[in-house]
């Protein structure tokens, strides 16, 4: 009976010890103060509100976002206005053009150019990081070279010289996007690998016989996913407001193609008084995914930043 006792006594302590150590990993731990904070919970929230209606608003639209509605063409001042009776829920735009199928379109394309081209950037950056603050010497130097030269060049003049010599299309947009953004988390990730590289669990690795690239991508890049993470938060915003700048500029997006920044672009042209739903519904959309995603971004770092715990 007694070394019953003793016997679950121990399995108790062994559990409990479990799950302390468990309660105290590095992501379950980032995940709780995550949590805790309510603002980022909520912005989370509403961009998951985003995704549902950039995926399934179109099922709610009684037009397509190309056709047009002949009976208010030319009388949108008066008659194009937001309404429920003819399925214009947005209104239309200057060409009667359902807005609201237009918008679902919008969304659509910046959040797929957002959160591809932003996590591609930063992973080929991070890439490209991790390997110069490994290698140094002579890699080293030719990066950074490619780098101090690369963000001297406005991207303006890229996407136009891009465009003019391959045509505008949304793949061509998530391309041209990584390329501009390459540079993104670059700088971070060779300081962290530099920082990093000489410690003992890198030193062990070798004396092991593991290859330089398999130290790189199994040891010294898991140790800094967590920058990379925050990283990547940072920049797809960043990366829906270069799309959103230079389709405001006409030069991004193309007809009958849409995006935040083009439906912008067309209400401001148009804006008179009376038509302000041109420009308010696609500005709203855009500004409650900027603001949800700096404050996701932001509980993510206060989450996953070992500095903060």
């Amino acid at each position: 009976m007694e070394a019953r006792k003793r016997l679950n006594s121990r399995a108790f302590a062994d559990d409990a010890a479990e799950e302390m150590v468990t309660s105290r990993s590095f992501w379950a731990d980032a995940r709780l103060r995550f949590f805790r904070n309510r603002m980022a919970v909520f912005s989370l929230f509403m961009l998951f509100c985003l995704f549902l209606f950039a995926l399934f608003g179109h099922l709610l639209a009684q037009w397509n976002y190309e056709e047009i509605d002949w009976s208010v063409l030319g009388k949108v001042k008066t008659e194009g206005g937001p309404s429920l009776t003819n399925g214009h829920y947005f209104g239309v735009d200057e060409l009667g053009r359902d807005l609201y199928a237009r918008v679902v379109q919008g969304t659509r394309t910046s959040l797929l150019v957002g959160f591809v081209a932003g996590p591609a950037a930063v992973i080929l950056g991070a890439i490209l990081g991790a390997l110069s603050g490994y290698f140094g010497g002579r890699l080293d130097q030719t990066v950074l070279g490619f780098y101090t030269i690369w963000i001297s060049i406005p991207y303006i003049i890229f996407f136009v010289v891009w465009q003019a010599f391959f045509g505008r299309s949304l793949g061509q947009m998530i391309l041209v996007i990584i390329l501009v953004n390459w540079t993104a988390g670059l700088l971070i990730v060779r300081g962290q690998v530099m920082m990093l590289k000489n410690r003992e669990f890198v030193d062990a690795a070798r004396l092991l016989g593991m290859s330089d690239m398999a130290i790189i991508f199994k040891h010294l890049m898991p140790n800094i996913l967590w920058v990379i993470v925050i990283y990547t938060s940072l920049v797809i915003p960043e990366v829906i407001m270069a799309e959103s700048l230079v389709s405001f500029l006409g030069v991004g997006i193309q007809e009958p193609n849409t995006s935040w920044g083009a439906l912008i672009s067309e209400g401001a042209r148009t804006m008179t008084f009376g038509t302000t739903w041109q420009l308010m519904f696609p500005a709203m959309f855009f500004v409650i995914a900027q603001v949800s995603l700096f404050y996701i971004g932001d509980g993510l770092r206060d989450a996953l930043d070992p500095k903060e715990r």
